[in-house]
């Protein structure tokens, strides 16, 4: 890997790991359509290390917070009620699906799910379900004609339930084109949370998931000799920079925007990928190594 294709793919890592567009895809496709070999599982969850470094930073107080009143929960029976202590075991739950079926899915992870027929018809297929979700979430907070407006659920009101279910959203972003933020978010509309509390509730729960994986990946990296490291820390610098900058964003826009301009495009960029495969001019498999 050279060090231009590292600074553009730490680019397209920051810029779509938070947004509902799937930076695993963006990864493959922006590899796919530059002639560049498939920069690979481990380098996507390497350099989501940097991206998930931004969302330490950016929510480390609440991070903060809830690591203390779950430590103090374990031993003090009076402070099991508070809801950061229960935040605390709900990342732990919802992280559960992920961690198994990341595991179990390894292989297929790192072959035949980063086929880009899979990844287009992930990007038009979750693309729709998110419609679905925001017109729903969008139908609640404003009511209607003969309809008021429904108040919708907090993060206060999250249960194991549907920390579990949050979960198995989120191990759906196992395969390219889903999208981790896309499949959580809309899993939470779905369920009635407002936009914002399933924004935050997804955010904490990547973090143990994107820093057991990276880590992992990291570790089986350092046994090989066939990384560029040095590539490979550049672009996890870069996505931790733009990374920042857009939670900071994304969080502003999604308390009153529509997700719709995502799902449009998500829609369109699918098409684009299977009609240049069906034709020929793009090979589903393009750059990965021997395809």
């Amino acid at each position: 890997m050279s060090w231009f294709e590292s600074l553009i793919l730490g680019l397209v890592q920051g810029l779509t790991e938070f947004l509902p567009v799937s930076s695993s895809a963006h990864l493959r496709l922006t590899a796919a359509f530059s002639g560049w070999e498939d920069p690979g599982a481990a380098f996507t969850a390497i350099t989501q290390i940097g991206t998930e470094a931004a969302v330490l930073i950016y929510f480390r107080k609440d991070i903060g917070r809830i690591i203390s009143a779950w430590s103090r929960s374990l031993v003090n029976k009076q402070m099991r009620g508070d809801h950061d202590a229960k935040m605390g075991w709900l990342v732990i739950v919802g992280s559960i699906p992920i961690g198994v079926l990341g595991v179990t899915l390894k292989d297929q992870i790192e072959g035949p799910f980063r086929d880009l027929r899979i990844t287009a018809t992930m990007l038009i297929v979750v693309g729709v379900i998110i419609g679905i979700a925001d017109r729903l979430a969008a139908r609640d907070e404003n009511g209607g004609r003969h309809r008021a407006a429904k108040q919708r659920k907090t993060l206060e009101d999250l249960s194991v339930k549907d920390g579990l279910i949050y979960g198995l959203c989120q191990a759906c972003a196992l395969i390219p084109g889903v999208s981790r933020s896309g499949a959580t978010i809309s899993g939470g509309l779905f369920m009635g949370y407002q936009r914002e509390a399933a924004a935050r509730y997804s955010f904490l729960l990547a973090i143990p998931a994107v820093l057991a994986s990276g880590l992992f990946e990291l570790n089986d990296a350092m046994a090989s000799d066939h990384v560029s490291w040095g590539p490979t820390i550049f672009a996890t610098v870069i996505a931790f920079a733009v990374g920042y900058a857009v939670i900071a964003w994304f969080m502003k826009f999604i308390s009153t925007k529509s997700f719709m301009p995502f799902v449009y495009y998500r829609v369109v960029l699918g098409v684009v990928v299977i009609v240049l495969v069906s034709t020929g001019a793009l090979s589903p498999h393009a750059g990965e190594s021997g395809g």
